[in-house]
């Protein structure tokens, strides 16, 4: 035989203000999602979407990194691909002025003439090989100083390579010294026998002006060699401003792709809750409904 168990009107009264209380919890969680426009706000909302979302979190930090260092190895690349590429142009009015001068140059105003616009030529390629980059010279490596190169044309800079992580275990050098892009000065080397480009200029100019034909021929292959090396190094500070570019673009897809994963995890879908919501609200008036007949006044109501 079962025993019912015994229905008292606070026990009706407590549950059924229980179940009002739940019904506006539910409410006012779906009114907190829509007003936010997240669907977690705390880790007991969904703990395994807490835990992707936070993955996902930290690759998108990753990632805009990636892509910040790209945009500054570009701005870097950038400017050297540029000023070696004026660099170069200069080289072969250069070039054009010593053929120039080897064929036809015979009298004293001609020859100063050309003389002084190499010299012109020099000071602004001296001036570009002083490029800089965020205030930092683009040739002079990881010098502190404010030049890669003094008012003689001596390199100051040095080798240690400045370099950017653009991507997972993806590093790339985003400069390029000035022995690298205009050639190295040796010790005790004769100066019509160097190929570093600031001292091939000067040995033209002094040829010119001497008239010494002898020098002046070596000075033209000198000259050659040195632009041969100014472009290989323009084509290799090209190649890694391509690669920079293809690993920005990668990290700009590739944070696409999280920041869609991570709105499908986080943000709400807001069709679906504003319907939730309505529904909810349509259940919670219905709930009230029901609890106004199955709790009747009471003999103490009316005694009150």
């Amino acid at each position: 035989m079962t025993i019912s168990s015994r229905v008292t009107e606070g026990s009706m009264q407590t549950r059924v203000l229980g179940d009002l209380q739940r019904n506006m919890a539910r409410g006012q969680k779906i009114h907190q999602q829509i007003s936010s426009g997240k669907q977690l706000h705390r880790p007991s909302d969904s703990p395994t979407g807490t835990v992707t979302s936070l993955q996902l979190r930290g690759e998108v930090r990753a990632t805009q990194q990636y892509s910040r260092n790209a945009d500054d190895g570009l701005g870097w690349l950038g400017t050297i691909q540029d000023t070696l590429g004026d660099a170069s142009t200069s080289v072969i009015r250069v070039r054009n002025l010593t053929v120039q001068a080897l064929n036809g140059a015979t009298n004293e105003e001609s020859k100063n003439a050309l003389a002084a616009e190499i010299d012109n030529i020099r000071d602004t390629l001296l001036g570009r090989a002083n490029a800089k980059f965020m205030n930092r010279p683009v040739f002079g490596g990881t010098t502190p100083g404010g030049v890669a190169y003094d008012e003689t044309g001596q390199w100051s800079g040095n080798e240690n390579p400045t370099t950017r992580t653009v991507g997972p275990n993806a590093k790339v050098r985003i400069e390029i010294s000035g022995q690298e892009a205009f050639g190295r000065r040796v010790d005790g080397q004769l100066d019509e026998d160097s190929t570093e480009l600031f001292t091939v200029l000067n040995s033209i100019s002094d040829a010119i002006k001497g008239g010494n034909q002898g020098v002046l021929e070596k000075g033209l292959k000198n000259l050659d060699t040195a632009h041969d090396l100014l472009k290989s190094a323009l084509s290799d500070v090209g190649a890694r401003y391509n690669r920079v570019t293809q690993m920005k673009q990668s990290a700009d897809d590739h944070l696409l792709s999280v920041s869609t994963q991570l709105s499908d995890i986080e943000d709400v879908d807001l069709p679906k809750a504003i319907m939730e919501l309505q529904i909810q609200q349509t259940s919670y008036q219905a709930a009230l409904a029901a609890t106004a007949k199955v709790i009747q006044p009471s003999l103490i109501d009316f005694l009150r």
